[in-house]
C-alpha cells in the first residue's frame, strides 16, 4: 500500500509504499543525500527531524538510538532516514539545515575561503563551520579528532 510523505521546507511530496525507509523515498525522488555509512544506522548524513509523524514510522532501534546519541544537532523528533520506515500517513520530515562533508579532502580544497553555508560532520552532524565563517586548517583536525573518538565510541557500544 502506498503512504505519503511529506518534505519540509520545500513543500516536496513523494508517495512511498508502506515499510519504505525515508531515505529510500528521499534517494528514488533525485534528492541528495550522502549515505555515509551505506544507510546502516552508524553516521548523521540522513539524520532528519519528524516535524509530524513520528508515530506513523517503525520504532527506534538501539543501532539508530546510539547513533543519535553521538549526533550533537538531535533533538527529540530526530530520526535516521536509512532507519525510519513509513508505515502510515501524515509523516512530515525536515532536513536539517546545512551541508555534509564528504570527505577531509573536500575542506581542504576550501581552505582561505567562507563557507557558504554551514558545513557539517559527516558523523556527527555538527556545524564544523557556520556559514559565512572562514574554513581554516583547525577545521581538519577537527573532523579527525571526532571521526576518530565517534570510531571509539561505537566499537564501545557494539562490544555491549
Amino acid at each position: 500500500m502506498v503512504k505519503i510523505i511529506r518534505l519540509d521546507p520545500i513543500a516536496w511530496e513523494a508517495a512511498v509504499k508502506t515499510n519504505t525507509n525515508i531515505l529510500s523515498a528521499l534517494i528514488a525522488n533525485e534528492l541528495h543525500v550522502l549515505k555515509e555509512c551505506g544507510g546502516r544506522g552508524m553516521c548523521a548524513t540522513c539524520h532528519v527531524y519528524i516535524k509530524q509523524g513520528m508515530n506513523a514510522l517503525s520504532p527506534i532501534s538501539r543501532r539508530e538510538e546510539r547513533t543519535l546519541a553521538v549526533i550533537t544537532t538531535a533533538k527529540s523528533n530526530s530520526r535516521l532516514a536509512c532507519q525510519a520506515r513509513v508505515l502510515d500517513e501524515g509523516v512530515v520530515v525536515e532536513l536539517p539545515a546545512g551541508m555534509y562533508i564528504n570527505a577531509i579532502q573536500d575542506i581542504e580544497a576550501l581552505i582561505g575561503r567562507r563557507a557558504e553555508q554551514d558545513l557539517l560532520h559527516p558523523i556527527t552532524g555538527q556545524v564544523v563551520v557556520e556559514a559565512g565563517k572562514l574554513i581554516t586548517r583547525s577545521v581538519i583536525k577537527q573532523l579527525e579528532e571526532t571521526r576518530f573518538q565517534v570510531g571509539q565510541y561505537l566499537a564501545q557500544t557494539t562490544d555491549a
